[in-house]
């Protein structure tokens, strides 16, 4: 590794903090892992995988849910459950074999050698605790100093890591940072006892596109001149292109495919490295982009009208004859609101204005705090705006008796982000599917038996799930009954708030299809709110860019992706991951290409 010529920032708090970090390590192989297999009684979840990371390299292991990527690091970690578990195969670490070393001997490389980044940082940190007492953890595994060298070295790592005011975080609790703060924070007393390998278990899944890029920058940077191998673990396919020199591609517990990133994303050679490389959205901007044409041919409620006139009978939003040319469908005029948060005037939405056409999808991006969040409560009558109007289908939302807001949700309907969450675990899928027929008193019992068996088949879902709860489904068959439940009610606007966020790519894909072919078949209007730029990009026709309460940019995506005219616009597309391309060596720089570039450029 080439020994820079000026001391960076990272450099400069380490010696700050007593670490010298010009000390070279031994180069070779750092981590390797040979014929490991994981079984939970007789049921084998991991099946004769094996890998190599070089010091100072990083390596992710991709795939989707249930392919064995964090079974594969809880066995490196030893965090898997003792009871009825096998373990076989051979892992080393520094060359020293680890998975027969007794407890008391693997327990000191721990933190030491061996640093865990999990996933959620808000369920990682105990709430009750301020950050600086939960830090002096990590800092103990630097050996005999006393508190003040502790302190100074937390807070050096703290100021290392990006975190702004590092004694502030220090005294505060962790419901008082940001999720992006919480996760710089882990990632600082991740490094504080300079381990040589970072485990990381996909460390921006939930985070904003800019934080998700600064956080993966800060890494990059930390791995390159702490000399840390890195071991990713994603489901994100942009991110493990961009990031990691080396991929281990896996499914069902084995290993499909490996070799250097340029190498799988180029000339994938497996069927299912083909189908993943297939589903990210930064490589395929216009999978979903078809003009949607609605026929109109589902039947409404029990009258057999057409899905427009059927709703118009029944109090609802959409009116007969409607087109993508015509009025706006949701129209959002000049809207405010203002909460009171600790005393004082927070001016959430501020003079928020946009339009959407009927049957096309309008994207809301920004980062956290930017509004998009108030922007829907508002729509959907949650919250009551200071100063504005908010239309839908020619009529205003505000301002209604409880009785007309009713009606007028009935028609309006969301998809919330976290499916686990919003859909109640005591229920079974029939039940919870059929609530909204019931609330609405719609059709009769038999009658709505039916209708919940037609929305579940419509979304993709056999009969087979009616009967069970939502802990026994799959994320993506969780966020499928969502979407049923919001459709069940045949309504004309779906508001999708990161209705994907938590999916795999492969499942997120699966979902997107199901929108833009129920868009297509019944003319939906979609209001989709997301941070995910490229996924943006692929869903949706028209598009706001929301910060600090405004709206800074709108317009079409083409106009907004490839002609953006405000600096924050290009900085969110700025932080779209771009596939990197190593060209190994002392002297050769990551060179990366555009999804676009790219895409024409893989066979």
């Amino acid at each position: 590794m080439a020994v820079p010529t000026q001391e960076t920032p990272t450099q400069d708090a380490l010696r700050r903090s007593g670490k010298d970090n010009n000390v070279p390590r031994p180069n070779g192989t750092l981590l390797s892992v040979e014929n490991l297999a994981v079984a939970y009684g007789r049921n084998a979840v991991v099946r004769d995988v094996g890998f190599s990371l070089e010091r100072g390299q990083s390596l992710a292991l991709i795939g989707e849910s249930g392919s064995g990527k964090s079974t594969i690091a809880k066995a490196i970690l030893r965090l898997l459950p003792h009871d009825d578990v096998t373990v076989t195969g051979n892992v080393r670490l520094d060359g020293r074999e680890t998975l027969g070393l007794p407890d008391r001997q693997f327990r000191p490389l721990r933190g030491r050698q061996l640093g865990f980044i999990p996933q959620d940082p808000g369920s990682a940190l105990n709430p009750v605790r301020t950050i600086g007492s939960q830090a002096h953890e990590a800092a103990g595994l630097l050996g005999g100093t006393d508190a003040e060298e502790r302190r100074s070295r937390i807070l050096a790592v703290f100021e290392q890591v990006g975190l702004p005011d590092p004694v502030r975080v220090y005294n505060s609790y962790p419901h008082q940072l940001s999720g992006g703060m919480l996760q710089r924070v882990l990632i600082g007393l991740t490094v504080l006892p300079r381990p040589s390998l970072i485990v990381a278990d996909e460390p921006t899944s939930a985070l904003d596109v800019t934080v998700q890029k600064l956080i993966l920058d800060m890494l990059s940077e930390l791995r390159q001149e702490l000399d840390i191998g890195l071991l990713l673990i994603t489901h994100d396919l942009a991110v493990a292109a961009e990031r990691a020199d080396s991929l281990v591609v896996l499914k069902d517990g084995a290993v499909q495919e490996s070799g250097t990133a340029r190498q799988v994303f180029e000339a994938p050679r497996s069927d299912y490295a083909r189908s993943l490389h297939a589903d990210v959205p930064a490589l395929n901007p216009d999978r979903y982009r078809s003009q949607p044409s609605a026929h109109n041919q589902e039947q409404a409620d029990d009258g057999g009208l057409p899905v427009s006139v059927g709703l118009a009978q029944f109090g609802g939003l959409a009116q007969p004859g409607g087109s993508a040319d015509s009025a706006p469908h949701i129209d959002v005029r000049g809207v405010t609101k203002r909460f009171s948060s600790r005393g004082k005037d927070v001016l959430a939405v501020d003079g928020v204005s946009f339009a959407v056409k009927r049957g096309t999808t309008h994207a809301l991006v920004g980062e956290s705090g930017s509004g998009k969040t108030t922007a829907i409560r508002l729509l959907l009558g949650l919250e009551q705006p200071d100063s504005g109007d908010i239309t839908v289908g020619g009529d205003g939302i505000h301002g209604r008796s409880h009785a007309d807001l009713r009606g007028v949700r009935r028609h309006l309907q969301l998809v919330y982000q976290n499916p686990f969450t919003s859909l109640d675990p005591t229920w079974r899928v029939s039940r919870i599917v059929r609530e909204p027929l019931d609330q609405f008193d719609v059709g009769s019992k038999a009658g709505r038996a039916e209708r919940v068996q037609e929305v579940l088949a419509s979304v993709g879902l056999p009969e087979s799930v009616l009967g069970r709860r939502p802990a026994h489904l799959s994320g993506g068959q969780r966020q499928r009954v969502a979407i049923a439940r919001a459709l069940v009610l045949r309504p004309d606007v779906v508001v999708l708030d990161e209705p994907t966020s938590a999916l795999d790519v492969s499942v997120q894909a699966g979902i997107l299809e199901l929108l833009a072919r129920m868009q297509r078949e019944v003319g939906l209007t979609y209001l989709f709110v997301s941070h995910d730029l490229a996924l943006v990009r692929q869903i949706a026709d028209t598009v706001s860019v929301l910060r600090r309460g405004q709206v800074v940019e709108d317009g079409t995506v083409e106009q907004i992706f490839s002609r953006p005219q405000h600096p924050y616009t290009r900085e969110l597309l700025d932080a779209i991951p771009r596939i990197s391309r190593p060209a190994h060596g002392p002297d050769t720089q990551h060179q990366s290409t555009t999804p676009e570039q790219f895409a024409e450029a893989t066979p």
